[in-house]
């Protein structure tokens, strides 16, 4: 194991978290089960894997720990951020028609 090789699997999975706010933020605007919703959980894998190997970190037992733990909080942060927007936008999703 190089010395570094711990600075870089940081460097990924913050990499990653970020990835996952933008899919946590429209995750939190779809409805639960829903195309759409689970589209917002998987979309961003490919972009995780392509991270792996961009980083070169493979795929160690020792790296799921750290990335798979910030994949999740990069999808909650992201919900919490939407449920926070539309809160703050009167209760209702500022893309969703106005009815009446």
């Amino acid at each position: 194991m190089e010395p570094n090789t711990g600075t870089v699997l940081w460097l990924a999975a913050l990499c990653v978290l970020v990835l996952n706010l933008p899919f946590g933020l429209w995750r939190a605007r779809t409805r639960k089960f829903s195309l759409a919703w689970f589209l917002s959980i998987h979309a961003p894998i490919p972009g995780v894997v392509a991270m792996r190997f961009a980083f070169d970190l493979g795929f160690h037992w020792t790296s799921y720990a750290v990335l798979v733990p910030a994949f999740f909080l990069g999808q909650f942060l992201g919900s919490r951020l939407g449920k926070w927007q539309v809160s703050r936008a009167g209760g209702r999703d500022r893309d969703a028609p106005v009815e009446g």
